[in-house]
């Protein structure tokens, strides 16, 4: 169950890297202006303004706008994101940065009169006529952009690829170890059939959006979506830390049973996942030229894969690998050793475990 608390964290989090990134933003734009149009900021060259003060005001209209920004992000992502289409919340943020904008930049001409004693335009409708105001709004969008790319980078890739694909890390192959989780709607096409196959999408989609609310949580990322099957992974001490791998499972069934009565009424079943859980090392590399991806390649992928499949022949709905039984903290949970069984397509057989909440 995510907590107020966890949602607090994470709110605080993204205004911290609001404001630090809409400083340094505005602290780099006060000086583009300020070396590159120093005559236009200052009456004559003898009343020169030290950069230091101008300074001053950048990060003052990054705390602003770092705020709001945070304020207005962390909204639309967790009530807004799902439940509007992507053009009209461009056109809603749009108009809220704008206003956002408008009172800062008023501000912050105030506070340059106030400090400075210069006769700045900051009268009825200003910014309408205002050439800097419209040079402002036009870095804010540039720079809102390097932030969303940046983001969505990140929630694509992982924390941290995006920058190793930068510098050409993935070019070759590269060992890693992780962990992966193999997540699984439990009876899909009997539920397929039942509810056509338009419906059927739209519960799969509200299930991943369930999954992605408990993502972050547990430091989790989705390497893809295949079907109605989810493919989670960690780095492999991230995934051990606090029982990550395991604990996520739970939390995700308990946010699908907490929204039950949503499920039987639009859909008339409530969902069930399996999943299986193996880590071990495994080849990192970029693939493709059109649709580039990380992919990752090796015994460790198609093991979890095969464990989530034994779910339905043990009737249970968490296997872990010996390997991953060996790591985790063994309270809270009930672990039940069912052998080394042969997996599919493997020549050895691996020690297998289902795992249950006490």
């Amino acid at each position: 169950m995510l907590s107020i608390g966890f949602y607090i964290k994470r709110f605080f989090s993204l205004l911290l890297t609001s404001v630090i990134f809409w400083c340094l933003a505005f602290s780099f734009f006060i000086m583009i202006r300020y070396f590159a149009f120093s005559q236009e900021i200052t009456e004559n060259n003898n009343d020169q303004i030290p950069i230091t003060q101008w300074l001053d005001f950048g990060i003052w209209i990054g705390v602003i706008l770092g705020i709001f920004y945070g304020i207005i992000e962390f909204l639309f992502e967790r009530y807004l994101l799902k439940k509007q289409s992507i053009f009209l919340i461009i056109l809603e943020k749009a108009f809220l940065y704008l206003i956002v904008l408008i009172l800062s930049t008023t501000f912050i001409s105030f506070l340059v009169e106030s400090r400075l004693d210069k006769d700045i335009p900051n009268g009825h409708l200003w910014w309408l006529r205002s050439n800097t105001f419209w040079l402002v709004v036009g870095y804010f969008i540039i720079m809102s952009q390097i932030l969303a790319f940046y983001k969505m980078a990140n929630k694509k890739f992982g924390n941290g690829v995006l920058f190793n694909l930068l510098i050409g890390y993935y070019k070759n192959p590269q060992e890693e170890k992780r962990i992966f989780m193999f997540l699984d709607l439990k009876s899909s096409t009997t539920i397929a059939e039942q509810l056509g196959h338009l419906k059927y999408s739209r519960l799969i989609q509200d299930c991943f959006y369930d999954l992605n609310m408990v993502l972050n949580r547990y430091s989790a990322e989705v390497y893809q979506y295949v079907g109605d099957e989810a493919v989670i992974n960690w780095k492999y001490k991230r995934g051990i830390k606090n029982n990550n791998c395991l604990k996520i499972y739970f939390s995700f069934d308990a946010r699908i049973q907490r929204r039950k009565k949503y499920y039987l009424k639009k859909y008339g079943v409530l969902p069930n996942f399996k999943a299986g859980v193996h880590g071990g090392i495994l080849t990192v590399t970029e693939v493709g030229v059109v649709k580039k991806e990380i992919a990752y390649h090796g015994d460790v992928i198609n093991t979890c894969s095969r464990i989530q499949e034994e779910c339905n022949t043990y009737g249970v709905s968490l296997l872990i690998s010996d390997d991953i039984f060996k790591e985790v903290k063994k309270s809270t949970y009930k672990f039940s050793n069912l052998g080394n069984i042969l997996l599919k397509g493997k020549e050895e057989p691996l020690k297998i475990y289902s795992v249950e909440l006490e």
